[in-house]
């Protein structure tokens, strides 16, 4: 019988870029806490499941592994690794990796620059539209980032999200960090703690699993986030930018530049996005590579991928 090939790649793809290995490719291999533990429920407990799929998919690229063998080395019959990402992204496997080509990459490049420039000609408002989340953000004051935060009350905790457990942070003026989780809890608090020293940390965790809601919603749903940011005025230009694209829209480092008003500093665009520490609301995964490969990404590029897969499937790209 013949196999059910997942997708017929020809040439160099997306998914042969930053290839890295996890042990055997099992899900239970992937860095997690506990609100993102296989018995999680929802989305964030299919996500371990496609990041291991997806690095192994990377892993054997050159052999185009057949449905079979994916859902074998996430230990799922076929049947049921077609259920998952139906409920995860909406879509099959095939499509979902048909959006992580390089072809289909360099497609919405093309499309970004024509969006861009209708931007540039309107002017960017000081708002922006991720999905059906309006996002709005403003910057720390100097004297709060040049004292740590002191007097800061910063409310925390861990929740889980379509693209793992995360760590979410906010002030009473808005959400200040969010994290995924690549490492353990101690070690994600510390480093959100070295972020703020002077600040009181307070954790809660069923207001972070209300703000993930908000942001993830199982259902379209209309509503707000207002984000402070901690950055250079470059950086905070890179990230204003970034949050001006649209959801499932992909740019390059150079048309990202060229739209933070500094068209010769993709290198200083690189450190913007490496320092951003609010992911997926200051969308740096949509950040890619002339060539089309995905590129690097702080929470790692299993994640950048399934999230560009994700967009892609729920934006109907």
């Amino acid at each position: 019988m013949r196999k059910n090939r997942i997708a017929e790649f020809r040439g160099p793809d997306i998914l042969r870029s930053n290839v890295t290995a996890f042990d055997a490719m099992d899900p239970a291999s992937f860095p997690h806490t506990e609100a993102n533990s296989p018995d999680a429920a929802g989305p964030g407990r299919h996500y371990r499941t496609v990041a291991a799929a997806i690095a192994f998919i990377r892993a054997h690229a050159g052999a185009q592994p057949a449905l079979e063998e994916i859902a074998a080395a996430v230990h799922l019959s076929p049947f049921h690794l077609q259920r998952l990402f139906a409920d995860w992204a909406g879509i099959s496997p095939k499509r979902f990796l048909q959006y992580l080509t390089k072809e289909y990459a360099k497609r919405r490049l093309a499309a970004a620059a024509d969006v861009l420039s209708v931007a540039a000609d309107a002017g960017l408002s000081s708002t922006s539209r991720l999905h059906d989340l309006m996002v709005s953000c403003e910057a720390m004051t100097p004297g709060e980032i040049k004292s740590g935060g002191r007097g800061l009350e910063i409310g925390h905790g861990f929740a889980p999200s379509p693209f793992g457990a995360a760590l979410v942070a906010w002030t009473a003026r808005g959400i200040c960090h969010f994290a995924f989780c690549v490492a353990d809890e101690v070690a994600m608090l510390a480093e959100l703690s070295a972020r703020w020293p002077g600040a009181t940390l307070k954790r809660d965790d069923a207001r972070a699993g209300a703000l993930l809601r908000q942001i993830f919603p199982t259902t379209p749903t209309r509503g707000s986030i207002h984000l402070v940011l901690r950055g250079t005025n470059f950086q905070i230009k890179v990230w204003e930018a970034l949050i001006h694209t649209e959801f499932g829209e992909v740019v390059s480092y150079r048309q990202l530049a060229r739209q933070a008003g500094a068209p010769k500093a993709q290198r200083a665009v690189g450190s913007a996005l490496a320092a951003n520490s609010i992911a997926y609301l200051i969308p740096c995964h949509r950040v890619i590579r002339d060539s089309g490969e995905a590129g690097h990404y702080r929470w790692g590029s299993e994640r950048k991928l399934a999230m560009l897969g994700w967009e892609a499937a729920r934006g109907g790209l």
